[in-house]
């Protein structure tokens, strides 16, 4: 300031004058940069250190290396419309998180340090929904590693982005369950606001905290069939919200009804399902309906199967092209992990080819013989 008052002084050179306020612009500038430069390096890391060391080949939260539903550092959203049983499948990969089972859907979960579960869509109902699964033997385990948030947030997600990660903090979690979505944005339309809470999600997820997002899909959806494969467009709101995802599973069926089917629309890895589950309502536990387990087919199958055939009862119907590939990939694992041997096909020609034939290996029969 006193530099440019100069300016106005007798004599004064314009040259001289405009040289010197660069020149402390400059220092001005260093100086901010000095003092800022934990800020702008905090997170920044050299490529090596970051494809090799930056946890990306860490093992699933819940499945395996091959068929992830829940990856380290990547939010799990669970959608379907209401009644459909997305908070008794979340009880269960929580309690897992809590060391109360080892699996859900046959499949591992890992254990977690602390759980912070915000129930802010009917807490009372998710206390019920809860209740099920409790044990008095549980009591110690839900006490010192298992916090409930009951309703509503001090504020949406999107208006302080950092409230996640800071709810983490204060209640030392390394798990976060959201339920649901809804409740934690303003509205679920605008897609500044589903970024701003996608900011809200990523800082949570980098300061080492897992998040699990209970989810709804759009109503005009919600009386599809069960077996019919939803789309990611059918979740409801913002793009921006399942865009943001690390994996979505969407739950279809009717209210109440015990027998929905999983589909998993966004993968980490290799796709789980589609899977036919059937919920106990009274124990709160989920199972795999053993009727569409390829391994299962495979083995009842004296003829063995093509990935045509297997594909065909898997969708219960004419098998897309994309239906097939899904079901050689099953076949494929079947076949690397001994259950399975596969008699390659015949190129076509005047006579017609034949496709590749699999057939439950001998281990397979003996083991569940």
């Amino acid at each position: 300031m006193r530099t440019l008052q100069r300016v106005r002084e007798p004599g004064a050179d314009p040259e001289a004058i405009r040289s010197e306020v660069e020149t402390e612009v400059r220092a001005e500038r260093e100086r901010a940069l000095a003092s800022g430069q934990g800020r702008l390096s905090r997170f920044a890391t050299d490529g090596w250190s970051f494809v090799k060391e930056s946890g990306a080949n860490a093992q699933p939260l819940w499945g395996t290396g091959e068929k992830t539903v829940w990856a380290p550092g990547e939010s799990l959203m669970i959608v379907g419309a209401p009644g459909v049983g997305k908070t008794t499948l979340a009880h269960q990969v929580i309690f897992a998180r809590l060391g109360l089972t080892e699996t859900v859907l046959e499949m591992p979960v890992a254990p977690s340090r602390r759980v912070l579960y915000l129930a802010m869509d009917r807490p009372k109902q998710i206390a019920k929904a809860m209740a099920r699964r409790v044990f008095p033997t549980d009591e110690k385990i839900l006490r010192e590693r298992l916090v409930v948030w009951e309703g509503p947030l001090p504020t949406t997600l999107d208006k302080e982005p950092d409230l996640l990660a800071d709810l983490a903090a204060a209640h030392q979690a390394d798990t976060i369950v959201i339920d649901s979505l809804k409740d934690a944005v303003s509205t679920m339309v605008d897609d500044s606001l589903a970024v701003a809470f996608h900011n809200a999600r990523m800082r949570a997820l980098r300061n080492g905290v897992e998040i699990l997002e209970l989810h709804h899909q759009r109503k005009a959806t919600a009386d599809a069939p069960r077996g019919q494969r939803p789309g990611l467009d059918q979740v409801y709101g913002s793009t921006w919200f399942t865009a943001g995802a690390g994996s979505v599973l969407f739950v279809t069926g009717r209210a109440g009804d015990p027998a929905v089917t999983l589909h998993h629309l966004k993968t980490p890895t290799g796709e789980v399902g589609p899977l036919d589950v059937t919920h106990d309502h009274v124990r709160g536990t989920t199972t795999v309906d053993p009727t569409k387990d390829p391994a299962v087919l495979l083995r009842n199958a004296l003829g063995g199967l093509t990935a045509r055939e297997l594909a065909t009862i898997l969708v219960g119907g004419d098998p897309e092209r994309a239906d097939v590939e899904k079901a050689r990939r099953h076949l494929s694992r079947l076949v690397d992990s001994s259950l399975a041997t596969k008699t390659d096909g015949i190129a076509g020609g005047a006579g017609g080819g034949q496709q590749a034939r699999y057939y439950a290996s001998a281990r397979h029969l003996i083991s569940v013989g």
